[in-house]
């Protein structure tokens, strides 16, 4: 296993002004990632398909392992994936504990500080706060590039993923998110699936998304309070690429969704505004795009703060920000709790 890449400590630096290298605390020079090689590439190729898929989710293998199944896997033909069917998780309705008490603020940042986060960006997830979420179904994994080629070649839709370096995917990345995409082609993905289907597809709204990754309890992160390097792909992983959706089973949350922190940012629907109580903040997402859509989960390329469940952020206009997406569907029987 490669070792751990170290990262420079960014604390007072302005993230936004740096490289994209920088920003992600890396020298300009090349450094080798983590499962650079697929050492288990032979021991995985041309097992079934089914067989893959239990690989790449099964959290006693090591990653690089479950890393191995799941290119074989995309390269095979993921059955987990399938547009037209998405894998949905029922959200049964409940209270939701959303953002962050006012009290924590100053040990968040203080942990946060050698990622370049500012105080301010903290404050924007206070007061605490709860709100009632009625029943909703939310999907397993995010949308994958497979899934999204599907609705650009049915539609004709103008905008492609600025990372699809001449307008096609990497086929052993068919299975990993789609990202790089506009809040705009997010939603026009779920109005298109919804009417191929007949089914009512959306992106969840803010709380929805919080509820589903924290919980009743309003924990950190998906899989509790305690940061795990290993359940989720960010900078600390130190892969440098996004992963096969479910890859990092350990950080699958109480409703069964993977990937709701690390791999990539995930669009919601709302919009952002301060919490009840709260106070606007006017950081450089908002002093550059003023109200923008709201943005959950962090990603392969950004530290774990903007990992945790209630960090609120959004598309800054970069190649920094790896920002994608996960469909809702609303409920077709609600109040049957």
């Amino acid at each position: 296993m490669t070792s751990p890449i170290a990262h420079t400590n960014l604390v007072d630096a302005d993230i936004n002004s740096l490289t994209d290298r920088a920003a992600m605390g890396l020298p300009e020079g090349y450094v080798e990632p983590r499962a650079e090689r697929l050492e288990y590439f032979p021991q995985v190729a041309g097992l079934p398909a089914a067989q893959l898929a239990g690989l790449v989710e099964d959290a006693s293998l090591p990653l690089e392992h479950r890393l191995a199944a799941g290119t074989a896997l995309a390269l095979a033909g993921d059955p987990r994936i399938r547009w037209d069917e998405p894998a949905m998780l029922r959200v049964p309705a409940g209270r939701a504990l959303l953002g962050t008490p006012e009290s924590e603020v100053d040990a968040l940042h203080a942990d946060s500080a050698q990622f370049g986060v500012q105080r301010s960006w903290v404050e924007k997830e206070c007061p605490r706060h709860a709100v009632p979420i009625a029943s909703f179904s939310i999907a397993a994994y995010p949308v994958t590039n497979a899934e999204f080629a599907v609705f650009l070649k049915d539609t004709g839709h103008a905008q492609m993923p600025s990372n699809w370096n001449y307008g096609r995917f990497d086929p052993a990345a068919s299975n990993h998110p789609v990202y790089t995409v506009t809040a705009h082609s997010a939603d026009a993905y779920a109005h298109w699936l919804s009417r191929r289907t007949g089914r009512r597809f959306r992106l969840p709204t803010e709380q929805e998304w919080e509820y589903a990754a924290a919980g009743p309890q309003g924990r950190r992160h998906p899989w509790g309070d305690t940061w795990s390097a290993s359940a989720a792909n960010t900078l600390e992983t130190g892969l440098l690429m996004t992963s096969p959706v479910g890859a990092f089973p350990e950080g699958r949350s109480w409703c069964g969704a993977l990937d709701m922190a690390g791999n990539v940012e995930e669009y919601t629907s709302s919009t952002y505004g301060p919490y009840p109580g709260g106070r606007l903040v006017h950081d450089d997402l908002y002093l550059r795009l003023g109200a923008y859509r709201i943005a959950r989960g962090g990603a392969f390329n950004r530290f774990r703060d903007l990992a945790r469940c209630q960090r609120r952020h959004g598309p800054y206009p970069r190649s920094l920000y790896a920002m994608g997406f996960r469909l809702a569907e609303d409920d077709p029987t609600p109040g049957k709790d």
